[in-house]
């Protein structure tokens, strides 16, 4: 048998990917990351300047735990690389009381008691002036929420990476992975590359590898756009929090204030859940259909934010049934870790991600609790 080249290969550098060799690097593994394209392409799901992240957690309170762990460990980031990645704002989470936002999120901080306020149109209306609310909504202002910047993010985990010795190799794509009794065999065109442990990572591009998530893990396109303020002042960043909008039958959509010259960001959680057939392809562009829905929803949401519409781009979510992550060990391949935890929302907890995935291939299991994000979970929320 070849000797092995690395401790562990992570095949994806972007949000978890570059998060999990950074963690197995820092702890003074031999590790080689490797990556299709170049980190946060147009074509993956790790560009667009900005994602929300939030403690008060509507989906399930159980995830406040694990969040509380990825503050620690983007401001771990923070210190390591000297770059700003975490952003607070506060962030306010809208719609009717029984909505599930709402009513999720209040679940959540009373739950872990954080810090949060509960606000009626007519304090909106005082004190954060860009949102127009219907008389029967309320918005929940959770104080330690705010925005990760995705870009600099998976550059800053790249950095601390290198700096602890691990390899990068770009433009490579592994065309499978062959797991055996003492390692993991990566085939890279003509080449062998010997791991005594794999974490795949690929996005929108995981079934290629991991063929078990074929038919489970469905890349869908989504699109979001920027406005110019018709209030700068109302909208800037440091007085418009981030936020999360309960629109009832329509979906739930998001935002940012502005946080440059291409204005105040919206978009629509899952956007019309259009399937993404061949991972390889661009996108088709933002189209009239597209448009409407987002100008629609900032002129009556956010009418101090309506100015004209600068720009629009699109990215990738990889839908799980379920909508949750999945961070586990290939069925009966311990050497091998698979990670496809956004679904929409997996962003803001890169940094401990990337701490789950290198406890599972460096250990064999994680000290943060994991179990509702294995294959056998997974399995029931595809059966359901």
């Amino acid at each position: 048998m070849a000797p092995f080249d690395c401790d562990v290969a992570v095949i994806g550098l972007g949000a978890m990917g570059s998060a999990a060799l950074a963690q197995a690097a820092a702890r003074g593994a031999k590790a080689i990351g490797i990556e299709a394209r170049t980190p946060a392409n147009s074509l993956s799901s790790s560009h667009g300047d900005s994602r929300i992240i939030r403690l008060g957690y509507f989906e399930d309170p159980s995830y406040v735990p694990m969040l509380r762990r990825a503050y620690e460990t983007w401001r771990a980031l923070e210190r390591h690389t000297g770059r700003e990645v975490l952003t607070i704002t506060g962030v306010l989470q809208i719609g009717r009381p029984d909505s599930p936002i709402v009513s999720g999120t209040l679940a959540s901080c009373r739950e872990y008691d954080l810090a949060h306020e509960v606000l009626d149109p007519s304090a909106m209306a005082a004190r954060f002036p860009a949102f127009a609310l219907d008389p029967d909504e309320i918005a929940v202002l959770e104080h330690q929420g705010g925005f990760v910047r995705p870009e600099v993010a998976v550059a800053a985990h790249l950095d601390w990476a290198r700096a602890n010795g691990a390899e990068l190799r770009l433009d490579t794509r592994v065309e499978a992975i062959e797991p055996d009794d003492a390692g993991v065999t990566l085939r890279i065109g003509s080449e062998r590359l010997r791991a005594k442990a794999v974490v795949v990572a690929t996005g929108p591009w995981i079934a290629e590898l991991v063929p078990a998530l074929r038919g489970l893990a469905q890349p869908i396109r989504q699109v979001v756009a920027w406005y110019e303020p018709k209030n700068k002042a109302a909208t800037a960043l440091g007085t418009m929090p981030v936020f999360l909008r309960d629109a009832g039958p329509v979906g739930s959509f998001f935002g940012m204030p502005a946080l440059g010259p291409d204005g105040v960001k919206v978009g629509k959680h899952a956007h019309f859940r259009e399937p993404v057939g061949d991972p390889d392809q661009a996108d088709a562009p933002a189209n009239a259909r597209d448009t409407d829905l987002l100008d629609e929803f900032i002129a009556r949401r956010l009418p101090l934010a309506a100015g004209p519409r600068l720009a629009t781009t699109t990215c990738r979510y990889t839908m799980l049934p379920g909508e949750d992550f999945l961070l586990d060990h290939l069925p009966g391949e311990r050497r091998v870790v698979v990670a496809s935890p956004c679904s929409g929302h997996g962003y803001k907890f890169a940094s401990v991600v990337g701490e789950i995935l290198a406890d599972l291939a460096l250990e064999g299991a994680s000290r943060l609790p994991v179990e509702a994000f294995g294959f056998e979970a997974l399995a029931r929320k595809a059966a359901a």
